[in-house]
């Protein structure tokens, strides 16, 4: 079974249509388009304001990284921002949010005509996030992993003025070591749960998942950022899956040892990052519900969307500055939307 590609209406979500379910478990692919767009173009995509056009989708956790850090980074006027349709058709990913179901910029109605334009008959998935060259209409890149980094370290020269060191240079070890672990066991293990077709695989998932939350729960209790006094690119990482787990990984993707709100440590961190100006304000929790429950058709065949939970509490005080740090470090907040 294959995540959805071009032209076939498997369910799917935001990372890769090639991402497949075999006699191991789900497995998630490599990002078939891995340019990267950096300061001395070495890939032949330098960076220049205006030039590219970044696409997500708000239901997508991979593509919700991009941003809340386009966000604190102030890149909004360097880096366009196109935002799709959480349901797909046939065709994936769709621009019909827009009007006359035309991108503005990009003039084009599916992202998989960027991908076309990059490379004819690509027989992958049409995957988000997405940075497209506006001139020429192809993509440039699909590589979920890599763009937020890029963004951080090679697009410096337009960050806005007071933008946080989101990767800073020295803890770049420790904090790829903590994102490892996350990302193998948090952000993709509730898809490890969730799209699981065996018992004993869905369980060794379950536990991974819980197992994870339960070290950078303890991490947390002392510290209020996972590396450093600072927000950096692991918190971004691990946000994008809490802010979605109660009301999606909990009950879609099974992943119910507890919810989120139920662990106070990490529903206490979580609401200090979703109150955080460039985190909560990036976050459409309709978008997020409805299309994991209308696209997965075969973990919820009604496509009934729950109407909990509620979410009220993630404007609730959390008493995090008591641990100190510094949000934005030498820097400033964003300025307010």
């Amino acid at each position: 079974m294959l995540w959805p590609t071009h032209g076939t209406a498997s369910e799917g979500d935001c990372v890769n249509g090639n991402d497949a379910y075999g006699k191991k478990g789900f497995k998630r692919s490599r990002s078939h388009f891995a340019d990267r767009i950096t300061a001395d173009g070495r890939d032949g995509w330098p960076v220049e304001a205006g030039r590219y056009r970044l696409v997500v989708s708000l239901a997508c956790p991979w593509a919700s990284r991009a941003l809340v850090v386009r966000r604190l980074l102030g890149l909004e006027d360097a880096l366009s921002l196109a935002v799709t349709d959480p349901i797909q058709d046939d065709r994936s990913w769709r621009f019909t949010l827009d009007p006359d179901g035309r991108d503005p910029v990009l003039g084009i109605r599916y992202l998989s005509e960027a991908y076309d334009a990059r490379e004819q008959g690509y027989p992958g998935g049409v995957s988000v996030p997405a940075i497209v060259d506006v001139p020429s209409g192809r993509l440039v890149t699909n590589d979920f992993q890599q763009i937020t980094l890029d963004l951080e370290t090679e697009w410096t020269a337009l960050h806005r003025p007071g933008a946080p060191d989101l990767y800073p240079e020295p803890l770049r070890d420790e904090i790829d070591e903590v994102m490892e672990g996350i990302y193998r066991d948090v952000n993709n293990g509730v898809y490890r749960a969730g799209f699981a077709t065996g018992q004993s695989e869905y369980e060794a998932a379950y536990a991974d998942v819980f197992g994870r939350l339960d070290t950078v729960s303890r991490r947390l209790a002392g510290q209020r950022y996972l590396v450093g006094d600072t927000i950096t690119e692991a918190d971004v990482r691990l946000f994008t899956t809490l802010v979605r787990f109660d009301a999606v990984y909990h009950g879609h993707f099974k992943c119910n040892r507890n919810k989120l709100t139920e662990d106070p440590v990490l529903w206490a961190y979580a609401r200090d990052l979703f109150q955080t100006p460039g985190f909560g304000d990036t976050v459409d929790f309709d978008h997020i519900k409805r299309h994991y429950y209308q696209v997965h058709a075969g973990i919820n065949p009604t496509r009934i969307v729950p109407l909990g939970p509620d979410l009220s509490g993630w404007s609730a005080p959390h008493g995090r500055e008591r641990l100190g740090g510094r949000p934005f470090g030498d820097g400033t907040p964003p300025a307010p939307r």
